[in-house]
């Protein structure tokens, strides 16, 4: 139902938007400032992108809690699709997610609303129980432990020399394109 209320109303805020501003400013002007903002916004976009892939991989170095930066990467790839839409709303939402505040902000927000039960990341097990916005984490580290599988694999029997010679005799006739 949200989604299908977004699809309806974010093109008619747009609408009106167009109409107003370029009604107060003109037809030229206003395709300039959407044409500005795209192109400020991926510069924006892609410099605070490659900050957040650095956050990501040093907390997968450091084997930290990734779901922070791994949000903030989420809403600054949102950030740059609704920039890239042409439209003073989605601009003002994509410059929104690009502020560090208000991603921080969203993140707690959606934080208090969703359970993680658990994550893994190479030997180290930690659970998250968030409830009602507190967590309490619990690590082990297995250093000592190695994880594998392994099967038992037969050496194959040796061909007797029936067998050998069935592999040198060809099965068909010569088609032209083999040489037998």
């Amino acid at each position: 139902m949200w989604l299908l209320l977004a699809f309806v109303a974010v093109p008619m805020i747009e609408i009106a938007l167009f109409i107003s501003v370029g009604g107060a400013i003109g037809l030229w002007p206003t395709l300039a400032i959407v044409l500005l903002t795209a192109i400020l916004g991926t510069h924006l976009v892609r410099s605070q992108g490659l900050a957040a892939l650095g956050n990501v991989q040093r907390s997968f170095n450091e084997l930290d809690d990734p779901t922070e930066p791994l949000a903030h990467g989420a809403m600054i790839l949102i950030a740059g699709v609704l920039l890239l839409t042409p439209g003073f709303f989605t601009d003002a939402v994509g410059f929104a997610l690009l502020t560090p505040v208000f991603r921080t902000a969203m993140f707690h927000y959606f934080r208090k609303r969703v359970r993680v039960q658990s994550f893994r990341m190479g030997g180290t097990q930690s659970s998250a129980f968030h409830t009602g916005g507190h967590s309490s984490t619990t690590r082990r580290a297995e250093s000592d432990v190695i994880d594998g599988e392994f099967s038992e694999v037969d050496p194959s029997p040796k061909p007797d020399s029936e067998q050998i010679d069935a592999v040198k005799k060809p099965t068909h006739t010569s088609s032209g394109w083999t040489k037998h």
